[in-house]
């Protein structure tokens, strides 16, 4: 039983970006009864020792609507308020990932 215990946190799907000094995690897991929620993960590495620290939160279906409208209408705010440079990071494996919107604090947001 102890790997159907584990099926609380099982990983259907998984997408890196990377972003300069950040690395971005979006990760669709399902809990036991096959009901499919997002984590995403923030990964840097702290400079003082190297170790990377990892923010999380988690976002579940039901909320997708409202926190899409949230993220858009905040980044539409940015834009429309401050000049967004568009960063091209090199090392990124797909051309998908490859435009991250900055501000000129080295800020991060989603393109959705």
């Amino acid at each position: 039983m102890g790997e159907f215990d584990n099926r609380e946190r099982e990983e259907v799907f998984s997408k890196k970006v990377r972003a300069g000094k950040r690395t971005y995690f979006f990760d669709v897991k399902a809990t036991r009864s096959n009901d499919y929620y997002v984590t995403i993960t923030e990964s840097k590495k702290r400079l003082e020792d190297g170790v990377f620290i990892k923010h999380k939160i988690f976002l579940y279906k039901e909320d997708f609507e409202k926190f899409a409208e949230g993220l858009m209408g905040t980044i539409d705010y940015i834009k429309a308020n401050q000049d967004v440079v568009e960063k091209r990071y090199e090392f990124n494996e797909s051309p998908e990932v490859a435009n991250t919107a900055t501000t000129t604090d080295d800020d991060f947001s989603f393109e959705i």
